[in-house]
């Protein structure tokens, strides 16, 4: 019989554990160490290593004493994000890149929020369209832009793209980078942008949407490249 690596047996394990933490509700217990060695069928010495692992991850929570044993958890999402936006600015993930993927990221949720059905937030959506207009201010649109993405992440159910559109979003912000649209010819291709998505949404046009959202994404990305012409003359 074929020995298996420790590290390869380690790393079955914890995606075993892993498995068997997220198919019940957060908080449950998994059971003891002796317990979840005995269901896993290894030794207690991997389930321990397995469980760091886990714990690293935020799935899994080590109680001692009286009622103590392995628990599952979950991650701390304002943690994550914090990790991920510091991992991103170590690597020179600047306001450029930030705007860049903003603006990608719109390309996979405009058209989806033009599914929604719920009436509550289609209200909302027709709420922003009317204030769209007025939104002269640098202030008032970067509030605008921060309603609008909010909004448009509960009309959908994607918790990979609202994780990166927060990360993305939190790293812009922290950047102190200018605004894309300042100029009166750019404050007014945000809004007639901003405009033509949100009808398309309300329309509930999702073609439409998506067209929209990547004429937006070629509006931002053309900014940029002006602006990065302008900084090298």
């Amino acid at each position: 019989m074929t020995k298996v690596p420790r590290r390869q047996l380690v790393q079955a394990t914890a995606a075993k554990l892993r498995e068997l933490i997220l198919s019940r509700e957060p908080g449950a217990q998994i059971g003891s160490l002796n317990e979840v060695a005995q269901l896993l069928d290894v030794g207690i010495v991997t389930v321990q290593q397995a469980a760091r692992i886990l714990e690293h991850e935020g799935l899994l929570a080590v109680r001692r004493g009286p009622g103590g044993g392995y628990y599952g958890t979950r991650p701390d999402e304002a943690a994550l994000e914090r990790s991920i936006a510091a991992y991103l600015r170590v690597h020179g993930f600047g306001h450029r890149e930030s705007q860049q993927m903003l603006s990608l990221l719109d390309c996979e949720i405009v058209p989806a929020a033009a599914r929604c059905t719920d009436s509550t937030l289609r209200e909302k959506v027709r709420e922003l369209l009317e204030r769209v207009d007025r939104c002269d201010a640098s202030a008032e649109r970067v509030a605008f832009e921060k309603e609008l993405r909010d909004l448009l992440l509960k009309m959908v159910a994607k918790p990979l793209i609202e994780l990166l559109c927060r990360v993305t979003h939190r790293l812009y912000v922290h950047s102190g980078a200018p605004l894309v649209f300042t100029d009166q010819e750019g404050v007014d291709a945000w809004k007639g942008g901003r405009r033509r998505i949100l009808e398309a949404i309300l329309e509930q046009d999702e073609e439409l949407a998506q067209f929209e959202a990547e004429r937006y994404r070629r509006l931002v990305l053309s900014r940029l490249r002006k602006r990065g012409d302008s900084d090298r003359e």
